[in-house]
């Protein structure tokens, strides 16, 4: 009889302790909060970060025909949201000249509107560190450095890149 006594106290103050723990609210976990920016927003962003000024020199290399002949066709498929033919374009342009920093720089956009944040602010990295220091090509890097940051919700880090749109930018020189 004391077996079965101890199995039954035993049982009650297990479900009584399961019944108490069921009464004790926790809060809820709090959540950060979530970014909504769209990747075609995100590269609205460094489209307007780039802005062209009219009193600012923008040189551009003279390029082999087959690469431009695939720098057409990304542009089409992009335009026509085909991302993954824009990429496989730029790809192969790339396999022809992989030091073509605006073509490393267009690639890095079709990653930032595939939402691959990571290697859209890779292929960035790569384009700053081939191309120029100046100009709208320059704040297209940074702008698409920026975004991948913020899409990771790095803040700060994404601020820092920010900060290198204004030294992309040189004022002409004013003739009299």
């Amino acid at each position: 009889m004391t077996t079965s006594r101890t199995v039954i106290r035993t049982a009650s103050v297990l479900a009584l302790g399961l019944a108490l723990a069921a009464c004790v609210s926790t809060a809820p976990p709090v959540k950060p909060p979530v970014d909504t920016t769209t990747p075609a927003q995100r590269m609205a962003a460094v489209d307007a970060s780039a802005g062209k000024d009219d009193k600012e020199l923008d040189v551009q290399p003279l390029r082999d025909a087959g690469i431009e002949d695939l720098r057409v066709v990304a542009k089409a498929k992009r335009q026509a949201n085909d991302l993954a033919g824009a990429a496989e374009a730029l790809d192969q342009a790339l396999l022809i000249n992989e030091g073509d920093p605006s073509i490393v720089q267009e690639r890095a956009e079709i990653a930032l509107l595939q939402g691959d944040w990571v290697r859209a602010e890779t292929l960035a990295r790569k384009a700053v560190e081939l191309g120029s220091k100046t100009g709208p090509l320059c704040r297209r890097h940074w702008a698409t450095i920026e975004q991948a940051r913020l899409a990771r919700g790095e803040k700060e880090n994404a601020a820092s890149a920010h900060a290198q749109l204004e030294g992309c930018t040189v004022p002409g020189i004013k003739r009299y």
